[in-house]
């Protein structure tokens, strides 16, 4: 048997040895491979566990053509994603799939333009096996860039953009933003109101135009002035919320895009003594922990999975990953939302 000198790092020779097998039949069992009968998986396995042996990456990445990473990109700047729940709720569920598949989540960060070069340079790298990316906005070139790259990709979010002719689609997880829409504009109704107002995301956001257009679904014959856009941050749907009682004190309820803009609002209508939902109804959409739960009053919202969808994004990423052949890709997935009452509406 191999020596192993104190401190040293086992060697794939040492499990073999101490398995009493051979070096290539050792191998294929620590990277996975089939063909190896169970009696002598269990003895490589005992071995690795005996001699603590770990493998090593770039080998193992020279005879699976695999890194055993994928990169997360989230076209956004630092300061939105750690101060927004959604992100985390995302990158959770994504972290937790990747997790359960021995996969190293890599996080790549858009501050600005200038970002592009460098994650660019390494997605074209071969340092990561696919790429998951989300928050993308109209013109964002992050696609571009990841068809240059070469490496799959799945999209959180409708995409925005045309794919080109002869080009496969991109798979992508998105919820049913218009569907959720609608049903929240409806609950406004039901409840008997009728000049209902509306704070919107960014307009070159998928997200923020099919909640919008939900929206105008249910109110064929929407006021313009009733509707004020927003950035999905706080500070943003306390402006627009000020914005729309200036223009239209009269409103009698608030459908918002995203909980975090839907707390502002209710900032702006508390600070004015107007009461909620008794002068102002309000509904939000996502429904966020904790911020749902936490705004005066707690917010009515619509429920979307985040934390599923990032689970989806990488489980859809991890099957095209592992397909062999030409084989078909991975459908997208839109997942459902549901209106969840508390005592804002």
């Amino acid at each position: 048997m191999p020596e192993q000198s104190p401190g040293s790092r086992p060697t794939l020779e040492a499990v073999a040895a101490r398995a009493g097998v051979s070096r290539a039949t050792a191998s294929r069992v620590v990277n996975g491979g089939d063909g190896v009968r169970k009696p002598l998986v269990d003895k490589v396995l005992r071995a690795v566990d005996e001699l603590g042996y770990v493998p090593n990456h770039a080998a193992r990445t020279l005879v699976t053509r695999r890194t055993g990473a994928v990169a997360v990109v989230i076209a956004e700047p630092e300061v939105r994603i750690f101060s927004d729940p959604f992100f985390s709720q995302q990158i959770r569920g994504i972290s937790k799939e990747l997790t359960a598949h021995d996969t190293q989540l890599v996080l790549l960060l858009v501050e600005g333009p200038g970002d592009f070069d460098r994650i660019t340079r390494y997605l074209s790298g071969g340092h990561v096996d696919g790429a998951l990316a989300f928050s993308l906005h109209t013109d964002d070139p992050l696609p571009a860039i990841t068809r240059r790259a070469g490496i799959p990709t799945v999209f959180g979010g409708r995409p925005g953009w045309t794919a080109d002719p002869g080009e496969r689609a991109v798979p992508y997880v998105d919820a049913d933003n218009r569907g959720g829409a609608r049903v929240a504009v409806q609950h406004l109704r039901d409840l008997g109101r009728e000049r209902i107002a509306h704070i919107g995301g960014p307009p070159d956001q998928t997200s923020a135009m099919d909640r919008l257009d939900g929206y105008r679904d249910v109110l064929l014959d929407m006021d313009p002035t009733l509707v004020a856009e927003g950035a999905f941050t706080v500070e943003s749907g306390a402006r627009a919320m000020a914005e729309l009682l200036e223009r239209r004190p009269d409103l009698d309820a608030v459908f918002v895009a995203n909980d975090l803009m839907a707390s502002g609002a209710l900032r702006v209508l508390r600070e004015r003594g107007i009461a909620v939902p008794e002068q102002v109804a309000v509904v939000g959409f996502d429904d966020m922990d904790p911020v749902a739960k936490e705004t005066d009053p707690p917010l009515t919202t619509v429920r979307q999975d985040i934390e599923g969808q990032g689970r989806l994004m990488a489980r859809l990423l991890l099957r095209i990953l592992d397909r062999t052949g030409n084989g078909a890709a991975p459908d997208s997935v839109i997942t459902p939302t549901m209106l969840v009452r508390r005592a804002s509406a």
